[in-house]
């Protein structure tokens, strides 16, 4: 991808998180995070009890995390999320001294809409305090669920805390899964929400009924190399808790945690999406180490997943004009279905598909000066591939209402003019 400049401005920002602005078509966005931290700290056990609260610990059995966390309760990666059921009004949470310093979350109970919030360590945030649609909520357990916003940012989890009188549960896991390997063009860089705007997210949360796990990093090549300041290439990364960068070096030094990838249920699809860095002549990756790379990927992950179906994406590189219209600048055009045909080869069996991106996208779907899809574009990919997985393996969607992408309540009502 030729996006150089925009790209270095990205990653020299990525130590001082913005605090929720979102950026329209050079407009700034009205402000729609509410402010949830409590004065005090609920870890405070006196404070806990003078407030009638009583807190489950972070590797409490009632916790489902979601996406790589590691063994201090971190998030990593592309929308990592926490899921449990809760009875009463009242959910807060405490975050602990590896969060990010304002990282923005997505929060929600029920089916209700997305709502954000910026939190930060040491922090204590209420972020459920009434529930007004039930008549009796001590009696009806409903569902919390917590998602990060931004890859490079990142919470840990210190402490749950309910009323006294209230209790937790756990959330059984949806029957599939779903897994995403790819750069920022799976982690929704430049899309309003980031991860939760991305394509990688819409299409496993639309589904409804899918668990889901996005290791997306912006900038990283499948090659294991130096790209964009990321030190090593997915066919290596993937294996880890961590995605190699700044942050990981702040934790964990140079011992990071391999990811053990039994702690989740094993994906049924693994979709990669990987290639626009490698394609970049400022990291100077060979096509045939690229393919290399890529083929090797496809072993590892048929190695841990050996049920799983995998989809390798092809790739848009961006848009020029051509003449008097637009024409895209694909890359890797033969390599990656010749790569399909080698895995279906190599294994006998037809397990890797090639999906083709040719038409999803035009010249307005990417946003300008940024090499990314708008939010739109990133809708257009996820409505495609969400097709293409329900035709290829019989997936159906049980998404019949609640929110998935926020932010997209535009509309007209005038009429005839």
């Amino acid at each position: 991808m030729k996006f150089l400049t925009p790209f270095i401005a990205t990653l020299s920002l990525l130590a001082v998180p913005t605090f929720g602005r979102i950026w329209d078509n050079d407009q700034l966005r009205p402000d729609t995070t509410i402010d949830t931290k409590l004065a005090v700290s609920l870890l405070d056990t006196k404070e806990a009890a003078k407030g009638g609260w009583k807190t489950y610990k972070p590797d409490a059995k009632e916790l489902s995390y979601k996406g790589r966390w590691d063994s201090r309760h971190t998030s990593w990666w592309s929308a990592p999320g926490l899921k449990f059921g809760f009875t009463g009004e009242k959910v807060a949470i405490s975050f602990g001294k590896y969060t990010s310093p304002g990282v923005l979350i997505a929060f929600r109970y029920a089916g209700q809409d997305w709502q954000f919030t910026n939190v930060t360590a040491g922090q204590t945030h209420e972020l459920i305090s009434s529930r007004p649609l039930t008549s009796d909520p001590s009696k009806t357990p409903t569902s919390f669920e917590l998602r990060v916003t931004n890859w490079a940012y990142g919470v840990q989890i210190a402490g749950v805390h309910i009323p006294r009188s209230e209790r937790l549960y756990r959330i059984p896991d949806f029957p599939k899964r779903l897994e995403v390997i790819g750069d920022s063009l799976s982690a929704g860089m430049y899309a309003s929400y980031e991860s939760l705007s991305s394509w990688a997210y819409l299409t496993a949360a639309g589904f409804g009924n899918v668990e889901y796990s996005i290791s997306a990093y912006p900038g990283i090549c499948v090659t294991d190399q130096e790209c964009w300041g990321n030190p090593r290439g997915q066919v290596h990364q993937w294996a880890y808790t961590s995605d190699g960068n700044v942050r990981q070096n702040e934790t964990w030094g140079n011992k990071p945690e391999k990811w053990n990838f039994k702690k989740q249920q094993p994906a049924d699809i693994v979709i990669i999406n990987l290639g626009t860095n490698d394609n970049n002549t400022a990291n100077g990756v060979k096509n045939e180490d690229y393919v290399r790379s890529y083929k090797q990927l496809i072993d590892n992950v048929h190695s841990v997943f050996p049920r799983a179906q995998i989809i390798a994406m092809g790739l848009w590189n961006g848009f020029g004009p051509s003449g008097e219209t637009y024409t895209p600048s694909p890359a890797f055009v033969k390599e990656i279905p010749e790569i399909v045909q080698s895995a279906n080869r190599k294994y006998r069996k037809e397990f890797v598909h090639y999906f083709d991106v040719t038409g999803i996208l035009q010249h307005n779907d990417i946003g300008p000066g940024t090499w990314h899809p708008t939010d739109i574009g990133q809708m257009k990919v996820a409505a495609q591939m969400q097709m293409f997985i329900k035709m290829k393996f019989g997936w159906k969607s049980e998404s019949v209402g609640p929110m998935v992408h926020s932010g997209t309540y535009i509309y007209n009502d005038e009429c005839c003019y």
